[in-house]
């Protein structure tokens, strides 16, 4: 990731993280990328595999061995652990594979987070992988019970970053998580501010409700990735409802789920996560800068 996103500042645009939940979404992820000839972060969230709120734990391996087409890829690419702040998962994380770890911050208190992060970085950097963490809190957009948003404060920002040694720096500007209709209200003069104070590339969670039309000056202000999740579920979910809407029992099964033609649901909202995905690459990353960068691989 250190690589795509150095790649991403020098040339002046931003590279996507597109977050997957199983393999079609993976799928679309990967394909989009490399039909637009784009430099892309694929990857899993740490904390819903990790089922904080569920019965048990996904098992991360099966996740991890995605890594394979990775390392095949015609375009660059990082593979992304986002959001965890398990450091068994963490570690198990790495050791599988997965060469770039987004810590969560959201359930710990700022020292226990600092101390976290400053683990994270060690055993990440002793495997050539790279470590994203986040200052600052952002609001949630799905409802109640979470904590209110913080924005970033530049100076503990830059001390965060001193004292971690992180990569990359997640940010609170007005961004929010999981705002699944309308846009959020960005404030770029306290991205220039945090700008000015660190040295690492910026990150911006919560892209579903970023405003497009603030995509180029949020880059020309150090903002190198934006994170996707939820617009990419909005449109799995709605073409998975349209497809079940064509079957019915006693219909034979089959050509609906797993057999790949034009009425199995599983691909029809593949392919509709590949068109966003591609809709988001045209919108923040600049077409064919991939091509003076040799492809990242998975540890």
């Amino acid at each position: 990731m250190d690589d795509l996103l150095a790649g991403a500042r020098a040339g002046c645009y931003a590279v996507c993280y597109c977050e997957s939940w199983n393999l079609e979404s993976f799928q679309a992820v990967v394909e989009g990328a490399e039909e637009m000839h784009s430099p892309i972060i694929a990857g899993f969230n740490g904390g819903f595999l990790g089922h904080r709120f569920g019965p048990k734990p996904e098992r991360l391996a099966y996740y991890a061995g995605l890594r394979r087409p990775l390392q095949e890829s015609s375009v660059p690419v990082a593979f992304l652990l986002n959001e965890t702040d398990d450091l068994a998962q963490i570690r198990e994380g790495i050791e599988l594979g997965f060469n770039a770890i987004m810590v969560e911050s959201d359930y710990l208190d700022p020292d226990d987070y600092r101390q976290l992060v400053k683990r994270v970085v060690g055993l990440a950097h002793a495997k050539g992988a790279s470590v994203e963490a986040q200052a600052g809190r952002l609001p949630q957009g799905s409802g109640e019970g979470h904590q209110p948003g913080r924005i970033t404060d530049p100076k503990l920002a830059r001390a965060f970053v001193e004292q971690t040694g992180i990569d990359a720096l997640g940010i609170s500007i007005g961004n929010v998580h999981i705002l699944t209709e309308g846009k959020a209200a960005v404030d770029l003069d306290c991205l220039a501010k945090i700008h000015d104070a660190v040295d690492v590339p910026l990150v911006v969670h919560g892209g579903t409700g970023f405003p497009p039309e603030c995509a180029r000056e949020a880059i020309a202000l150090g903002v190198a990735k934006f994170n996707f999740g939820t617009n990419l579920k909005q449109a799995w979910l709605a073409a998975l409802r349209q497809g079940m809407d064509r079957y019915k029992e006693p219909m034979n099964p089959h050509p609906f789920v797993g057999m790949g033609g034009p009425d199995d649901i599983f691909m029809t909202a593949r392919e509709a996560v590949k068109r966003k995905v591609k809709e988001l690459i045209r919108t923040y990353t600049c077409l064919g800068r991939h091509s003076e960068m040799q492809p990242t691989k998975p540890i």
